[in-house]
């Protein structure tokens, strides 16, 4: 059996070749990246490898003290609040500034349903999401006779009033003294064991579990048809139209999930705060926090909200750690435009190129390995060895292939 680090770059022995199909100076060998086919054994592997870190990870996280346990479930929240403005804004290329209207619609239904009605916290939040989907549904309506700017300042407009219309319905939402939900009616269920001063915990797991729905229901959605038609909108809405994309469904369609996505974490953060209040977390501050997070996490991107949420949630610790006042300020700002520049398609996309250097998942054919090209096909230039292992003819090589790395740009 030949040992991996034998093997080149398509996978054939003993042809040891440097990043661009050519042999080492000196006799060495470039090792990487290492080539993993898709859906070969070591691919599965590999992801069976990534989830089992992941869920130790969650589960270490759980084992942490409360204050820490409080800070890793905010971010959970605000990885599926940002998951939500992902759909809309980095697929789709609709531009959101008033996301922080779904983010409060969700967590004012959670805490109208329990103070004033005593209902399950868990049981509100199918509610929150279907309130925000069809809130979503009428905001999509203007971004099917505009766009850009001009549907920024549409959303714009239904973030600011988003806390005068709570203010307006004081008997439901208690105006501008808040709304706040007692501790006993946030408890755990009876059925997990826990207390009532557990309930930091079982929200953690409940988070957990909310964002892991939600990356499976993006992952799924951007890779059908569906999504294909979502990022064909971003790109040229003409060529879309051109090519049978109902631009009027997609837009529509992807504001309402997107808006019940963000509605989810707004139930779930009404939850974990228990108390809300019109000028605290639902004004418009909330809404540059969530777009500061994709953008900075890598918008179009699977993983991004998660690397945003952690940007978003622990940067202003770690800032006023090193200085104190408006100096924490400055620093913060200059540390998110030193993101912004440095890493244009964000912390995800930056992370996703340096493992792609390590790993190369190649495409696979319908055995689960990698196509090769017709024998009389004359490779392009500057590849890697035909597999078979002999030169192609006129010294050619074939160009090897590409993948999608976590972190990539869709």
């Amino acid at each position: 059996m030949i040992p991996e680090t034998a093997l080149s770059r398509d996978g054939a022995p003993g042809r040891d070749r440097d990043g661009d199909g050519a042999a080492s100076p000196g006799g060495t060998s470039r090792r990487f990246p290492i080539t993993v086919r898709a859906g070969s054994p070591a691919h599965r592997g590999l992801r069976v490898a990534l989830l089992a870190v992941a869920a130790l990870l969650l589960v270490a996280g759980s084992y942490a003290e409360p204050f820490r346990v409080g800070q890793f479930t905010s971010v959970l929240i605000f990885a599926i609040a940002i998951s939500g403005l992902n759909l809309a804004t980095g697929y789709t290329g609709l531009l959101s500034i008033g996301h922080s209207a779904f983010f409060g619609l969700g967590a004012y239904t959670t805490g109208v349903l329990v103070v004033s009605y005593g209902a399950a916290p868990m049981s509100t939040i199918p509610v929150a999401v279907a309130l925000c989907f069809l809130l979503g549904l009428v905001v999509g309506l203007p971004a099917l006779r505009i766009r850009g700017l001009y549907l920024a300042l549409v959303t714009l407009a239904v973030g600011v009033a988003f806390p005068e219309i709570v203010r307006r319905f004081e008997d439901f939402t208690g105006g501008a003294a808040g709304l706040v939900i007692r501790s006993r009616q946030l408890g755990p269920p009876e059925w997990t064991g826990l207390t009532v001063g557990q309930r930091g915990l079982w929200l953690y797991w409940v988070s957990v579990a909310a964002l892991v729905l939600v990356l499976v229901l993006i992952r799924n959605l951007t890779r059908s048809r569906l999504g294909i038609a979502m990022i064909a909108t971003r790109d040229n809405e003409i060529a879309a139209a051109a090519s049978g994309v109902r631009l009027a469904t997609i837009k529509t369609g992807v504001f309402g999930v997107s808006g019940a996505v963000t509605g989810l974490a707004g139930s779930l953060f009404a939850m974990y705060v228990g108390a809300l209040s019109p000028d605290g977390s639902f004004t418009l501050l909330k809404s540059i926090e969530l777009i500061t997070g994709l953008f900075l996490g890598g918008a179009a991107t699977l993983f991004g909200p998660v690397v945003g949420a952690l940007a978003v949630v622990y940067l202003p610790y770690f800032t006023s750690d090193l200085a104190s006042g408006h100096v924490s300020g400055v620093l913060f700002g200059a540390i998110l435009i030193a993101i912004v520049f440095l890493m244009p398609q964000g912390i995800a996309g930056v992370l996703g190129r340096l493992a792609g250097r390590v790993v190369h998942i190649g495409p696979a054919t319908g055995d689960g390995r990698r196509a090769a090209p017709p024998p009389d096909e004359a490779p392009p230039p500057g590849g890697v060895p035909s597999p078979g292992g002999a030169a192609p003819p006129g010294g050619g090589t074939v160009s090897p292939p590409t993948s999608d790395t976590l972190g990539e740009r869709t």
